[in-house]
């Protein structure tokens, strides 16, 4: 297993997952995203976001994280949040901003819940866009510095595996597009004479 930056060619793959997950990304940018693959299958198992909000005060949010059903549990959203933090560092943020009502999964890694008020402009409106869908999300923060893996999160993902191999999407055929092999089109590779 492992995090990688993503690629265009995710992008369906990336937008059918946030659908299936109800994560709404209004401003979608596939670049923004990393995402965790296993190394055997090539499977993804899980992506996140990080946002940079280029205000009168830019900040870094790290959003959109989610983990397909039959990889949770076995450390993968945590190493998406890592691969996050570390692309905000690169891009020379040292707070990360994170807007959730799971703050108890975050809390993990070391942000902090930190009151509305308390927040700079930007955070603050992000933070009431983010209530017109959960009305239970807070803001959190993350100084670079306190980020922590907790180490069972670090030991499951060296051998994270899927639920159950049964539970894998089917292999998508010509058919599955409206294509058949069979008939002949000015395209097609496979004409017989």
């Amino acid at each position: 297993m492992y995090v990688r930056d993503a690629k265009n060619r995710d992008e369906v793959w990336l937008l059918d997952s946030l659908e299936e997950l109800g994560l709404d990304d209004g401003s979608f940018r596939s670049r923004d995203y990393v995402i965790a693959l296993d190394e055997e299958s090539g499977e993804k198992a899980g992506f996140g976001r990080i946002r940079v909000h280029k205000t009168d005060e830019p900040f870094c949010e790290v959003t959109c994280v989610g983990v397909s059903e039959r990889w949770r549990g076995q450390g993968v959203g945590a190493h998406v949040v890592e691969r996050l933090v570390d692309r905000a560092a690169a891009e020379a943020f040292d707070t990360v901003y994170g807007f959730s009502s799971d703050h108890g999964y975050c809390a993990q890694f070391g942000f902090e819940a930190v009151d509305a008020e308390d927040l700079p402009s930007g955070p603050r409106k992000r933070l009431d866009g983010v209530r017109e869908a959960d009305g239970d999300a807070i803001a959190l923060r993350l100084d670079r510095e306190s980020f922590s893996m907790p180490e069972r999160l670090r030991e499951r993902f060296k051998v994270a595996a899927p639920a159950s191999a049964g539970d894998a999407e089917p292999e998508l055929t010509a058919e599955d597009f409206g294509y058949d092999e069979e008939t002949p089109t000015k395209y097609s590779t496979n004409l017989r004479r």
